[in-house]
């Protein structure tokens, strides 16, 4: 049987990308630091995936078991060592540290076989792959390097799944929506997988994805908390919010019209799907999960700012964007420690100088004027 390595054995690593493997076959070990997950994986060695739809769809998967990466080092190594895809579901920020740990499995792995093994990060980021190939090679030694090129295959990917916040505690059974999207960056003819879609330029569907789903996604979040809702159905349910998110991620279509030569009517029924996908009420998506992360999320590379950045150089309008990155601003989640940092950044420091540290805006960019001015009315008109 085909064996796949899994980092992250949370709500979307199994019920995403782990699902994926075994239903497609291989035996899935999932490496994580959570002591009960990874204890339930070993003694059920079995879960099940149900969709979130009016009639749901239950498939069970198995094959699986736990490791963990804290306590059993070792054992990660010799599942490394035989696994045919290395993937990850873990939060880009976790990339780093775990790519020593995946660089000396692969060293074991150089040093006894010439097999191939495909390393795949599955994460919210652009060239996630990319960034966990760059930390792996600093791990490593000049002679595990030279023996790389040919054996260890990297594929950047785009992934898209809603998997919210569970209520069936004590068990490891997860509720998804129904659809899915996984694309990989290659062209080559690896091991297939049920599910997996290659591209040979992934960029614009990960662009796509990101400026339409997540920034979308994002949107919803921060105007439903400002107007006190609990969901993103219940959220994009009030016209008013529902055209303001419209609106935003028209904005970004607008940039990736231009940018990747789409089709203007067909991104349009990319539009409406999505918002649709939003809606679906059985997933009962909490708005604070969903916003959770501002400081991240208002990165230069990220779902907000980079596609305002980029409206702005081909010309084209940022002014919801603008709305949607004063919304994040607004964000004041205290449950959510980059929430409260953010606001602790804005009461010491003031909005411009935010904007210059996390977004990387310059304080005589007119976008942060703009954005500046969007802050106040907003925070004028909910914080009444």
């Amino acid at each position: 049987m085909k064996k796949v390595v899994h980092f992250g054995a949370g709500n979307i690593g199994r019920g995403f990308i782990g699902a994926l493997f075994s239903q497609s076959g291989y035996h899935v070990t999932f490496v994580d630091i959570a002591d009960e997950i990874i204890s339930r994986l070993n003694e059920e060695k079995a879960y099940k995936v149900k969709t979130a739809e009016d009639q749901p769809k239950v498939t069970e998967i198995q094959n699986v078991l736990g490791l963990n990466n804290m306590k059993q080092e070792e054992a990660v190594i010799k599942a490394i060592e035989e696994a045919t895809y290395i993937t990850t579901a873990i939060g880009p920020n976790i990339l780093p540290h775990i790519a020593p740990l995946i660089a000396k499995g692969l060293k074991g792995r150089l040093d006894s076989s010439n097999e191939k093994v495909y390393v795949i990060a599955c994460e919210n980021q652009i060239s996630a792959t990319d960034i966990l190939k760059g930390h792996i090679l600093k791990a490593m030694d000049d002679d595990a390097t030279n023996k790389i090129e040919g054996t260890v295959h990297f594929f950047n990917s785009a992934v898209d799944r809603i998997v919210p916040i569970q209520d069936n505690k004590n068990s490891l059974d997860v509720l998804v929506e129904p659809y899915f999207e996984w694309v990989v960056e290659t062209i080559e003819d690896i091991p297939t997988v049920e599910g997996m879609t290659k591209v040979a330029d992934l960029a614009p569907f990960i662009e796509r994805k990101l400026f339409t789903v997540n920034t979308g996604h994002a949107v919803t979040a921060y105007f439903g908390y400002l107007d006190g809702k609990e969901t993103i159905d219940q959220t994009l349910n009030d016209p008013s919010i529902y055209e303001k998110v419209k609106a935003t991620i028209e904005e970004t279509g607008a940039y990736l019209i231009k940018r990747y030569e789409l089709d203007e009517a067909e991104h349009q029924k990319y539009i409406k799907k999505i918002l649709g996908r939003f809606q679906n009420q059985h997933l009962h998506d909490d708005v604070t999960r969903v916003g959770r992360s501002p400081i991240r999320k208002l990165g230069a590379e990220d779902r907000l700012v980079k596609p305002l950045v980029e409206a702005k150089k081909l010309g084209l309008s940022y002014q919801n964007l603008a709305s949607a990155i004063a919304a994040c601003l607004l964000f004041d989640v205290g449950e959510d420690p980059e929430a409260a940092q953010l606001q602790k950044m804005i009461q010491e420091h003031g909005i411009t100088y935010v904007l210059n540290e996390l977004s990387l805006l310059n304080e005589t960019d007119e976008a942060v004027q703009t954005i500046v001015e969007k802050y106040e009315s907003l925070k004028a008109e909910y914080r009444k």
